[in-house]
């Protein structure tokens, strides 16, 4: 399957806004474009690591609450949030992964939105399967609509082989089933569908098969997290943008040995974290992707 670098026909970077870059992304399906649904935004957050203590982030208690606030002060409220996994760091003790899970969404209600939806990362749930995750937020694999827009949520964290699974992929087909070949379909996910880096668990094992269900359909976009940084790639006419961190940046894909965490620097302390609006236009399949920092400055 083709697999290219992002290019000037499907995404078009339009320059800075608000300390934020902005890129177009879409494609545009003729037969949609006459009956979308009403414009509207919401906005993804990713890879918070609640829990995380190390000199990747020595402010890491504060980190998370500054995000809240940064979101909270957006000029108009987004209509919902999407959370795409890593909630909160891994730890081999039960009691304490549920402990960090019940601290992060405690923090979170403060975000002032109506909805939030949760999937999990790898750190929440690979060691228990997704259980302390299901007990917390609900179910780690779902769909939804919004607006002419079909929201897919992916699992391919909590099989520690980092495999979606057959089970869910004939879940993803029945779903997919009952959309039009032009609709709007958003992925959300936390791992790349497609293979990034895989020696650095950057991949998921058998995100070729979503792909392939996914590829009938004209107007796809995913979203996702993990890898610590915006990044954007094309397979086929698929769009995939991952997210940056509410953590710590982490290196560029296959620019050393190690993905160790980019060394904190005391004199710029959001640098390399953020999150980003996503303006959707349903009528046209399009989707205006804003990147902002956690903290100004």
């Amino acid at each position: 399957m083709e697999d290219s670098m992002i290019d000037r026909r499907s995404f078009l970077r339009l320059g800075a806004v608000g300390g934020g870059a902005v890129f177009m992304s879409g494609l545009y399906g003729k037969a949609w474009a006459q009956q979308g649904g009403d414009d509207f935004y919401f906005v993804q957050l990713s890879d918070a690591h609640w829990g995380y203590r190390g000199p990747a982030n020595p402010e890491a208690q504060n980190t998370l609450r500054q995000a809240v606030a940064a979101v909270n002060a957006l000029p108009q409220k987004p209509e919902f949030i999407v959370f795409t996994g890593d909630l909160t760091h891994s730890t081999d003790d039960p009691a304490e992964r549920r402990k960090r899970m019940a601290e992060f969404k405690q923090i979170v209600a403060g975000l002032e939105v109506q909805q939030i939806h949760f999937l999990p990362g790898e750190h929440d749930a690979s060691l228990d399967q997704g259980a302390a995750f299901q007990e917390m937020f609900g179910p780690t694999h779902y769909s939804f609509d919004h607006k002419g827009v079909h929201f897919i949520a992916l699992d391919n964290v909590s099989d520690p082989g980092a495999r979606i699974g057959e089970a869910q992929l004939a879940w993803l087909k029945a779903d997919l089933a009952a959309q039009r070949p032009d609709a709007p379909i958003v992925v959300l996910t936390h791992r790349p569908l497609f293979d990034l880096e895989p020696k650095w668990d950057w991949a998921t094992r058998d995100g070729a098969q979503a792909v392939a269900l996914l590829m009938p359909y004209a107007n796809v976009t995913v979203f996702y997290g993990h890898i610590h940084q915006e990044h954007h790639r094309m397979t086929g006419h698929i769009a995939h943008h991952a997210a940056k961190s509410l953590i710590f940046p982490l290196p560029v894909p296959g620019s050393q040995a190690m993905r160790t965490p980019l060394p904190w620097d005391p004199a710029t302390p959001g640098k390399g974290l953020g999150f980003r609006e996503v303006d959707a236009e349903p009528r046209q399949a399009a989707y205006q992707i804003t990147e902002l920092p956690v903290t100004k400055g």
